[in-house]
C-alpha cells in the first residue's frame, strides 16, 4: 500500500481511479501508512470501500502484525483471541508453527465465521503475505533457432499458439514468423474443430515439416509421426491419415486436396503449395 502506484491501486476491489489518487496523495502528504485503519482517513474512502479493499492492501512493518497479511481486519479479533487463549501474542503465532498446531479451530466457529474461513486464516498465519498465484513457469524457444533460415524439416520445437482458425492453428516457434499446423496435423486422430484441441497462448511441441523461404511459409505438425516434406516417415502410413468421408481416397473436407498420405507432395494436404495454406493465411488477415 505504501509503494503501489495509483494505476495499480485503482484495480483493487472497492477502489477506483479517484480514490486511488487520494491514497497516493495522502501518502505523499503524511508519509507511509502505519496501519490499514489509516485508510479511513483517505477522502471518499468510506467504510464500505474499506471493507472491500482492506484485505488486498498490505502494510509492511505496520503497527499490527496482521496488516502485512491477507487476514481481513474484521478477522483480527478472532486471531487475537486465539493468541490470548494460548497466552501468547499475535506475532508469536506468526513465528511459531508449534503454537499454531495447538489452536482448536472448532472453538472459534461462530454464526459469521465458519471452519473454512478459520482454516484460511491459520494458513495465512503460516505464510503471511504470500503470493496466492500459481508459480509462473518460464517459457523459452529453442536455442539457435531465431529466423526462418534456421529451420529444418524434422526439427521438433517448443511453440506458443497465437491464433486458431477453421484450417488449423498458427504457432510461434521463435523465428518472428508464425508457422501453420493444418487441422489434419493437429493430432493423430480425426479433428473436426481445431478449437477443441488447441487454445490461444497454449504451449505446444511441433515438428517442422516443410519450409518455403521464398513464400515465407512454415508448415508444422503436432502428430506423433508426421510427414516430412510431403513424405511419410519410415514405417508406413501416418495414424489417422485418411480424413475424408469416402475412405482412403476420400476428398478432404477442407481445401479439396486428397488427404491420402501416399499422395505426392503437390496434392498432399501438408504441401505448402496446397490451397489450404493460402486460404488459412488469408483467413488470419
Amino acid at each position: 500500500m505504501n509503494t503501489t502506484s495509483k494505476q495499480l491501486l485503482s484495480y483493487v476491489s472497492g477502489l477506483n481511479s479517484s480514490i486511488a489518487a487520494n491514497i497516493v496523495a495522502r501518502r505523499n502528504e503524511k508519509g507511509p501508512f502505519k496501519s490499514r485503519s489509516e485508510l479511513l482517513e483517505v477522502p471518499r474512502l468510506g467504510p464500505k470501500a474499506y471493507e472491500q479493499a482492506a484485505g488486498f492492501l498490505r502494510v509492511r512493518g505496520g503497527e499490527h502484525p496482521l496488516d502485512a497479511s491477507a487476514v481481513h481486519p474484521e478477522s483480527y479479533p478472532v486471531v487475537e483471541k486465539m493468541a490470548g487463549d494460548l497466552g501468547v501474542t499475535v506475532a508469536d503465532l506468526l513465528r511459531d508453527a508449534n503454537l499454531r498446531k495447538k489452536i482448536k479451530l472448532e472453538n472459534y466457529v461462530t454464526d459469521t465465521v465458519g471452519l473454512p474461513t478459520l482454516n484460511d486464516i491459520v494458513a495465512e498465519l503460516a505464510k503471511p503475505g504470500r503470493d496466492p498465484r500459481q508459480k509462473f513457469e518460464a517459457f523459452s524457444f529453442a536455442e539457435g533457432v531465431n529466423k526462418p533460415e534456421d529451420l529444418r524439416p524434422g526439427m521438433k520445437l517448443p511453440g506458443i499458439v497465437t491464433n486458431v482458425t477453421a484450417f488449423g492453428a498458427f504457432v510461434d516457434v521463435g523465428v518472428h514468423q508464425d508457422g501453420l499446423v493444418h487441422v489434419s496435423q493437429l493430432a493423430d486422430n480425426f479433428v473436426k474443430d481445431p478449437g477443441e484441441v488447441v487454445k490461444v497462448s497454449q504451449r505446444v511441441t511441433v515438428t517442422v515439416t516443410e519450409v518455403d523461404l521464398a513464400r515465407k511459409r512454415i508448415a508444422l505438425s503436432m502428430r506423433s509421426r508426421p510427414e516430412i516434406g510431403g513424405r511419410l516417415p519410415a514405417g508406413g502410413t501416418t495414424p489417422g491419415s485418411n480424413r475424408g468421408p469416402g475412405g482412403p481416397s476420400g476428398a478432404s473436407p477442407r481445401g479439396g486436396a486428397s488427404m491420402n498420405r501416399g499422395a505426392s507432395s503437390s496434392s498432399s494436404g501438408q504441401s505448402l503449395g496446397g490451397d489450404w495454406f493460402s486460404a488459412a493465411l488469408n483467413k488470419k488477415k
